[in-house]
C-alpha cells in the first residue's frame, strides 16, 4: 500500500505507470475511432448509391471561436441537383464518458454533417478560431472518396527596425 502526504508527489514508479495506463487507453480508443470512421464512411457511401447521389458538395465557414456548414449541395448521377431523401442510416460512435460503442440513426444530411464536422476536428482541430478558414468537401459517392479544400485565414505583421 502506497500512502500519499499532503505536499509530497507521488512515487515516480506510480506516475510512470499510471501515464503508461493513460497513453495505453488513448491508443485503444484512437484505434477504435479509426475503425468506427471507415465504417461511417463506407456506410454513408451505401446510404447516398441507394438513393443515387453520386456527389455531394459541402461548404464550410468560420472563426472567432465559431464555424458552420454553409450549405451541403447533392448531385445525381445524372448530375442533376437534388435534395438529399429524409433516408435514415446507422452511424457507430463511442460514449465519450464509458469509452462504449454506440449507434444512432441520422438522416443522410444529419449523418455528411457528422462525418465533417469528424473530419475537420481530427484534420485542423481549432479550424473555426481566431481568423479561422472555409472550404469545401466534396464527396464522391461513386468513387468512395473524400476531397477537402481547406483555407486557413491568418493575420500577418511584419516589423522592420531600423537605426540611423
Amino acid at each position: 500500500m502506497t500512502i500519499h502526504l499532503p505536499g509530497r508527489a507521488a512515487p515516480a514508479s506510480d506516475i510512470s505507470s499510471e501515464l503508461s495506463r493513460i497513453l495505453a487507453d488513448q491508443a485503444e480508443r484512437d484505434a477504435a475511432e479509426v475503425e468506427l470512421h471507415a465504417r461511417n464512411k463506407e456506410v454513408l457511401f451505401d446510404g447516398l448509391r441507394h438513393v443515387g447521389v453520386a456527389h455531394v458538395l459541402v461548404s464550410f465557414d468560420g472563426s472567432g471561436d465559431s464555424g458552420q456548414i454553409e450549405s451541403i449541395e447533392a448531385r445525381s448521377d445524372a448530375d442533376q441537383s437534388v435534395t438529399l431523401p429524409a433516408a435514415q442510416i446507422t452511424f457507430a460512435g463511442i460514449d465519450w464518458q464509458s469509452g462504449a460503442p454506440t449507434e444512432r440513426r441520422l438522416t443522410l444530411e444529419g449523418a455528411v454533417e457528422e462525418l465533417v464536422y469528424d473530419l475537420l476536428s481530427h484534420t485542423h482541430s481549432g479550424w473555426q478560431d481566431n481568423d479561422g478558414t472555409y472550404g469545401e468537401f466534396c464527396i464522391d459517392a461513386r468513387a468512395r472518396t473524400i476531397h477537402l479544400e481547406f483555407n486557413e485565414r491568418f493575420t500577418s505583421s511584419e516589423l522592420y527596425t531600423h537605426d540611423f
